[in-house]
């Protein structure tokens, strides 16, 4: 579920009219019913696509409350505060994660959506403190 990604390529008007649609019809269904997990991961990943970073931040933390031992729900959560520069708060969320079994510090070190959280000088000392990777890493 690591997909959140949200600086990818600029979308075509057709693309964007799908998504547009696909998070139109999301939004009925978890209307309709609020517990429908795998609606809100769509959710989340679409309003990410789409630039709706607070819309997609506010899906993860559904998803947060949905599933608050799942690592990966709580590296997205991490990635959506991180996008929408709440960084403390993100930082909070990854700590989450690592505790719960996240452990892919690779990607986590290079993930554009991290971008704004990896430049705070807070974000490796608070790391190195859990001890989950090493110093060198860029």
């Amino acid at each position: 579920m690591l997909n959140k990604s949200c600086t990818r390529r600029k979308l075509t008007r057709k693309e964007q009219r799908d998504l547009d649609i696909e998070i139109t019809f999301m939004e009925g269904v978890v209307h309709r019913d609020p517990k429908f997990l795998e609606a809100w991961r769509v959710l989340s990943d679409d309003y990410s696509r789409r630039g709706k970073l607070e819309e997609g931040l506010k899906a993860d933390e559904q998803l947060a409350k949905m599933q608050p031992d799942d690592p990966a729900v709580l590296y997205n959560l991490a990635c959506s505060y991180s996008l929408s520069k709440h960084l403390d708060e993100a930082i909070a969320a990854l700590t989450l994660a690592v505790a719960r079994g996240f452990t892919d510090f690779k990607w986590l070190m290079k993930d554009p959506d991290l971008l704004n959280l990896r430049k705070e000088p807070m974000f490796k000392k608070h790391l190195l403190k859990l001890g989950t990777f090493q110093t060198d890493t860029p």
